[in-house]
């Protein structure tokens, strides 16, 4: 028996598992029914949307916004389901006492252990494939690219292809099915959560010295039209000091974040201003304006040598030239995870393999 052809037969047997239970489908039904009152909710939105005379429709659009709100909830329900149905893959047929049935046909341990995590990675591509009609409605309300469609499907796809492995993998390592499904949640929110967490409580212990001054000013007129003051006088600069927050230190924990991946991996997303379009543009520059380090001696003048206004406000880049003039990260997070996939992969092999030296106590062989 070829590698290819054994690693099918898992594959389908599995397969066929899944779609004999009803739980499946009940998941895609309630994804399907979230994303259709999601889309319904903005695309009455953008009826109320007025398109300006230097701002043209297809930059008024919501499909960036419904489009990116799918792929987070695709996302969001892989993380959900996918330890759910992937922690007890292994564990689960060895307490049944039908892995060691499997084991002694011609059928290799790398077999099943890789043909049970395709098997989950497919079963989780599933949302992907029920959201499409509503992606579709996406690319008719507008401001919506090919580029950005094709690099998150396959960013998305490559991370749910990592839960996929991480679940399997911790059901052969793991001897008990609930311990294991347990851990494998766990490790998911450690990537979604535990980041967010690290990042922000570093980030606030950690802080530095700013100097900030302020130069004001007075005026006893005001013009009528424009509120400009008339005859300005600047007062004498004033300081304070106080502490800031370091984030720009640990931002890196941030990029082992799944949901930051997708968005810091999805090209475009602004408008002819630089603003965000999509909510994968907005994460994305928020996350890359944190590798800017605060400045330790601001000045805000107000009184501009007497030509008072905001002009301290006017250098400040828009987000889409922060992100571009920012290091993108997504390809070192996404290199994290699949190193995590294929390492637990090669240990549940390990630990999956036949005849085995050791066995953990209680263990079941048939």
């Amino acid at each position: 028996m070829t590698f290819f052809r054994g690693l099918g037969l898992i594959i389908g047997l599995e397969l066929r598992q899944r779609v004999r239970g009803v739980a499946w489908y009940v998941l895609i039904g309630i994804f399907v029914v979230l994303v259709a009152i999601v889309t319904a909710l903005l695309w009455l939105t953008t009826r109320t949307w007025n398109t300006g005379p230097e701002i043209g429709a297809a930059e008024t659009g919501a499909g960036g916004w419904l489009f990116s709100l799918i792929l987070y909830f695709v996302l969001l329900l892989g993380t959900l389901a996918t330890p759910a149905f992937s922690g007890n893959a292994v564990n689960g047929e060895r307490d049944a006492g039908t892995l060691a049935t499997t084991q002694v046909t011609l059928v290799s341990t790398t077999q099943i252990v890789l043909g049970k995590f395709v098997a989950a990675w497919v079963a989780s591509l599933a949302f992907l494939v029920a959201s499409l009609p509503f992606i579709a409605i996406a690319l008719v309300l507008g401001n919506l690219d090919v580029a950005t469609i094709a690099v998150s499907f396959v960013v998305l796809a490559a991370e749910l292809g990592v839960l996929a492995a991480l679940g399997v993998a911790l059901s052969a390592i793991i001897t008990r099915p609930l311990f294991s499904i347990v851990v494998s949640y766990l490790v998911v929110a450690a990537l979604s959560i535990g980041t967010l967490i690290a990042f922000g409580l570093l980030g606030t212990v950690t802080t530095s010295t700013v100097t900030e001054t302020y130069i004001g000013m007075e005026a006893d007129e005001f013009d009528e039209q424009t509120g400009e003051p008339i005859d300005p006088v600047c007062l004498d600069p004033e300081t304070r000091t106080y502490q800031q927050p370091r984030y720009d230190l640990y931002w890196g924990f941030l990029a082992a974040n799944p949901y930051v991946v997708i968005a810091d991996a999805a090209p475009g997303g602004f408008d002819s201003h630089g603003n965000p379009t999509n909510m994968f543009s907005t994460l994305s520059s928020g996350v890359r304006s944190l590798q800017t380090p605060p400045e330790f001696e601001p000045v805000l003048d107000y009184c501009n040598d007497g030509n008072p206004g905001m002009s301290y406000l006017a250098d400040r880049p828009t987000p889409e030239e922060v992100h571009d003039n920012a290091v993108p990260s997504w390809f070192v997070g996404l290199g994290i995870h699949v190193l995590l996939a294929a390492g637990a992969l090669w240990w549940a092999i390990a630990r999956t393999r036949t005849p085995a030296k050791r066995l953990a106590t209680g263990s079941r062989i048939a």
